[in-house]
């Protein structure tokens, strides 16, 4: 299991934490940000395979900033997909 953080740009969170095991998704756990909201993406992440999670949360916007914390998300998966 390889454990990760990234530091999201562009959003309220501060900080994202997170492990891959056997390509899936474990343990995602957002620092500040509209904590219902990063909740909720954690637990529907929770186990699905490493490029669901990015085909399906990339892009995301949250009012127009052009990025949201689901795509940082997506983008914090594909640099660690990438390492």
């Amino acid at each position: 299991m390889a454990k990760y953080t990234y530091t999201p740009i562009g959003v309220c969170s501060v900080q994202i934490d997170f492990e891959i095991e056997d390509n899936k998704v474990r343990n995602i756990r957002f620092t500040r940000g509209c904590n219902g909201n990063t909740q909720g993406i954690a637990k529907l992440a929770e186990g699905m395979e490493v490029d669901e999670v990015i085909r399906r949360l990339k892009g995301t916007d949250c009012n127009g900033k052009g990025t949201s914390c689901p795509d940082q998300l997506a983008k914090a998966l594909e640099l660690a997909k990438n390492q």
